[in-house]
């Protein structure tokens, strides 16, 4: 970490508030000073920096912009294709304990444009569907015309709407949720009892949990500019979500800065948000044959009837342990979905 980070966090100012000791109010008050020294004093990005600079990284031409992104490569020529794409707040870091154990796949992992390692974003614009064309056309210049793709959030949404721009191409999905956007427009009475009772625990989540999404999709400058300029903001911000999202102790303190020091390296938290704030048109259904897997910790499990009304879903598999990082806290678990939707769509 350089000096200038270093004094940053030396000089960070401690905020203290009424609910300090509070996890239900966010990330408390000692948990965040322990992490910002470590952080300050113990933390060396320099080891993870090589590591993950020691990836298969190539950047391909896609479109009108660049794609960077991680492909790594079968010793079979004719293996087939699996894209892994992330969500927020993390980036292709959520897939490193997956991709030892995809060795029989060639594996591509874009960096989703305005997110950490990607090429720079300019301009606005950059929603979740153009970020689809984009990761369509990147695949296309490295020579692969059909794939399974597999993701979660954001990523997950992105894998939705290029199966059904792309239904050629795409040959099955594997998803770890339904795109969250849809909740936001169903309506309960138009669903069996189960679905209608989990829109409804959708919307309570929303109420009490979401007000992340509002702030980063309505005012994205002025969240930007707290959280570039903070690195004790910044990791407040994120780290809440890493922790209370995943399933009990799934990082370690240098595990949680690697995370947030990609966000803060590459200056991409603002641009993280076009995610959030750039309209995107969903397809109302996909018929690419899907595995849904359900992870106990994950923030909104949807059951199967949901998902099946959007998606042609072909295997629900519900895994007791793991949370909203499934590929990071799970990673055989993951991997064997992502090859169960490889072969249906052999």
């Amino acid at each position: 970490m350089n000096d200038e980070m270093r004094k940053r966090l030396q000089r960070t100012r401690r905020v203290t508030t009424p609910w300090s000791d509070d996890e239900t109010r966010g990330i408390t008050g000692n948990r965040l000073d322990a992490l910002l020294e470590h952080w300050a004093s113990g933390y060396d990005w320099g080891v993870h920096e090589r590591r993950i600079g020691e990836y298969p990284w190539v950047t391909v031409r896609a479109g009108d912009t660049d794609l960077r992104l991680i492909h790594q490569r079968s010793a079979d020529p004719g293996a087939p294709v699996v894209v892994l794409l992330h969500g927020w707040p993390d980036s292709v870091l959520r897939f490193e304990r997956v991709l030892p154990l995809l060795t029989e796949a060639h594996v591509v992992v874009p960096a989703l444009p305005g997110f950490p390692f990607a090429a720079p974003l300019t301009g606005p614009g950059m929603s979740v569907d153009r970020m689809a064309g984009i990761v369509a056309d990147a695949l296309d210049e490295l020579g692969h015309p059909r794939y399974t793709v597999s993701g979660g959030d954001v990523g997950g949404t992105v894998a939705e709407i290029l199966a059904a721009q792309h239904p050629d191409r795409v040959a099955a999905l594997h998803l770890t949720n339904v795109a969250p956007q849809r909740a936001l427009t169903a309506d309960p009475s138009m669903f069996a009892p189960d679905a209608a009772a989990y829109l409804r625990r959708s919307a309570q989540w929303f109420r009490s949990e979401g007000g992340y999404i509002a702030e980063q999709s309505t005012r994205p400058n002025t969240l930007a500019v707290a959280l570039g300029d903070s690195p004790a903001g910044l990791a407040a911000w994120i780290v809440e979500k890493l922790e209370a999202w995943s399933d009990g102790s799934a990082f370690t303190p240098d595990e949680l800065l690697t995370w947030v020091s990609a966000y803060w390296v590459t200056g991409t938290i603002g641009t993280s948000f076009t995610a959030y704030a750039e309209p995107a048109a969903l397809p109302a259904r996909i018929e690419t044959p899907t595995v849904l897997s359900v992870f106990a910790r994950d923030l909104k499990p949807e059951p199967r009837s949901y998902a099946e009304a959007f998606l042609n879903v072909c295997a629900y598999v519900e895994h007791s342990a793991g949370g909203h990082f499934a590929a990071w806290e799970q990673p055989e678990a993951y991997a064997d979905d992502v090859l169960r939707a490889v072969k249906l769509g052999v």
